[in-house]
């Protein structure tokens, strides 16, 4: 933890336990140390300026339990509890993280030119729904290739099961998942496997059940601001010096205490703030000024208005963040392969130009008038490396949200799927895969929860009141036919099935994904940072070609057929040619035998060195340029 120690919650110091709470507007906080069979121990806690209470007390041990008590009346647990083994309600657990024996002096960090996300959810990534089940399934995705995981936020939330984004102990690992060393332990392998962690963090919200931060301060929250779940948090009014400072201690917090490499911010369009200084720029200086120089941590933002300051550096105006999720280039795909026309989907068209134009420059919206929006949407990306922008094709996002948690290859053919697949991942930006995408798994995505029975059936209601206006849902019956998150096989039938890739037709699309990874990482041509070494042009209704060349002049190319049958002959095109004194050489295609039992590639002529491909339906085909031999 060299750089940072804590000063909230519990923590160990010289064999003594320090506590420490903001409470501005309280007379009095006891400590009220749990032990079996005897009441409740109670310690008064000092006011020690600022709102804060602070007491060291060198008789209590780690994995005692206590809770607060404010002004004599009722117990809370700690707002920056580290464990909460009896669930959000009970009481908190001092834990040491100094005695979990670290194995990864060696590893560095990230780097955002190397990042290829694997996004998962830890209830249903493996039938055991934890830590450990997740480090089981390790060496697998060291064969994939995936150079770091993105978990779910894993801050404890009510009930057994959730997606993570109603936590409300935000320093506590779930107990569900397992102890907060479980979850050291997945990091310290993932390391030992040149496998990142980057972990969901919710810093615009807390859940509906079991949030007890209003109790200690009303100043954690604002009136000044709302945002989609009411007041938002405090990051501009009275007091907000030390509401910042909790979510910064939570930051700062797991990437200390936890090895975690990287934040996932959540829809940080919802953190207000109109103070001099973003919080997400406070966030970001003050994590980088935590660091020893040798590690880097990377913070990544899922924000929908498309602004650059969010990833341009300070000295150009910027809030210094290092990633940006960037769905535009989902939502094209999505268009083009799946028809999809309702909610945002309305602002795209799918078009091959504009799927161009959103590869090109990260996102699609660059300040155009956004129909859904009804207002202006985006700023230029110009001068921003392309790998800031996470793409996808899939994500818990744009599965879970829909009605029934399908997933896009439930819509669409294999083959397009397979053919958008090798687009996203030999394409500039940094790509993210969402957990069994890999295999084009049969499980559904869907959203779930395990609330108290009446905010139970409020969800519930909420959830499929929320379809009403797609075409789909309009009757009532078809509302009825969407899965109830409250019910247990809702979650049951998301979780993966590992068996099936080793069947058709999950074998071939693992082993195509492996393929597409493996030279992700080892063809030169796709290691390059500038834009100048990328070129596309639509060559067809749905044809993109794609030109990737690197310093020493490799080069590769894509040709991406998402959908239909069309004849492209490449020498009429600008983008397919391939460099002076080199002809292209077929590498292979999405549709080969290996990729699918029922191979439907297009059939490739060549005459005096120009090639026409004739594609019989979706496929993205890959060539590398290579230097003829002598006649």
């Amino acid at each position: 933890m060299t750089g940072w120690q804590p000063s909230l919650g519990a923590w160990i110091i010289q064999n003594n336990v320090q506590f420490r709470v903001w409470s501005p507007t309280t007379r009095s906080i006891d400590l009220m140390v749990q032990r079996p069979e005897t009441p409740p121990s109670v310690l008064p806690l000092q006011p020690s300026g600022d709102g804060y209470f602070t007491g060291t007390f060198p008789d209590i041990q780690t994995g005692t339990r206590y809770q607060f008590r404010i002004n004599g009346g009722h117990s809370y647990p700690d707002p920056a509890s580290r464990f909460q083994p009896e669930g959000v309600h009970g009481p908190s657990q001092v834990v040491d993280p100094s005695l979990f024996h670290w194995t990864d002096a060696n590893w560095t960090g990230l780097r955002m030119e190397d990042l290829i996300l694997y996004e998962l959810h830890v209830g249903t990534f493996t039938p055991a729904g934890t830590f450990n089940g997740v480090r089981e399934k390790l060496k697998a995705l060291q064969d994939l290739g995936i150079t770091a995981v993105e978990l779910l936020p894993v801050a404890d939330f009510p009930g057994n099961r959730n997606w993570g984004y109603d936590g409300v102990d935000l320093f506590a690992p779930a107990r569900c998942y397992g102890t907060p060393d479980e979850l050291r332990h997945l990091v310290n392998e993932a390391h030992a496997l040149n496998i990142g962690v980057i972990l969901d963090v919710v810093y615009n919200h807390l859940g509906p059940e079991g949030a007890y931060l209003g109790a200690f301060s009303p100043y954690y929250f604002s009136s000044r601001h709302k945002s989609p779940w009411g007041d938002a948090i405090n990051f501009d009014d009275e007091y907000c010096r030390h509401a910042r400072h909790f979510f910064i201690e939570n930051a700062l917090h797991w990437i200390h205490e936890y090895h975690i490499d990287g934040l996932r911010l959540d829809a940080t369009h919802a953190m207000v703030d109109d103070s001099p200084t973003h919080f997400l720029k406070e966030l970001a200086q003050k994590v980088h000024a935590s660091l020893p120089k040798k590690r880097n941590v990377l913070l990544i933002a899922e924000d929908d208005r498309n602004q650059a300051q969010l990833i341009l550096p300070t000295d150009r105006g910027g809030y210094g963040l290092d990633g940006v999720w960037a769905d535009d280039f989902h939502h094209q795909v999505r268009c083009l392969l799946a028809g999809d026309d309702e909610g945002y989907f309305q602002d795209f068209t799918g078009n091959i130009e504009d799927l161009a134009k959103t590869i090109r420059q990260g996102w699609f919206y660059t300040g155009q008038n956004s129909v859904f929006r009804k207002r202006a949407r985006g700023t230029s990306t110009e001068g921003i490396s392309l790998q800031k922008f996470v793409h996808c094709i899939q994500n818990h996002d744009q599965v879970g949200n829909r009605a029934m948690g399908d997933r896009l290859h439930f819509e669409v053919d294999l083959a397009s799927f397979r053919a958008a697949s090798a687009l996203l991942l030999l394409s500039p930006a940094t790509p993210l895969l969402f957990m069994g995408q890999e295999w084009g798994a049969s499980t559904p995505f869907c959203f779930f929860t395990d609330h108290p029975e009446a905010l139970g059936k409020a969800v519930t209601k909420g959830r499929r009141n929320e379809f009403r206006q797609f075409k789909a849902f309009s009757q009532p019956d078809a509302i009825l036919s969407i899965p109830d998150p409250q019910a247990l096989a809702t979650f049951v039938s998301s979780k993966l099935n590992w068996e099936e890739r080793h069947r058709q037709p999950h074998a071939g699309i693992l082993g195509l994904y492996r393929d597409l990874i493996k030279l992700r990482k080892t063809e030169p041509a796709l290691q390059g940072k500038l834009t100048s070494s990328l070129e596309l042009e639509a060559l067809g209704k749905n044809i993109l070609a794609v030109k990737r060349k690197a310093a020493d002049n490799s080069s590769l190319l894509v040709v991406a057929c998402l959908k239909g049958q069309e004849r492209i002959i490449m020498g009429t095109h600008s983008a397919t040619q391939p460099p002076l004194g080199k002809r292209w050489d077929l590498l292979w295609t999405t549709e080969d035998a290996h990729f699918t039992d029922t191979p439907s590639g297009p059939l490739v002529t060549i005459e005096k060195e120009n090639i026409t491909l004739d594609f019989q339906g979706s496929c993205t085909v890959l060539f590398r340029a290579i230097t003829p031999k002598p006649k």
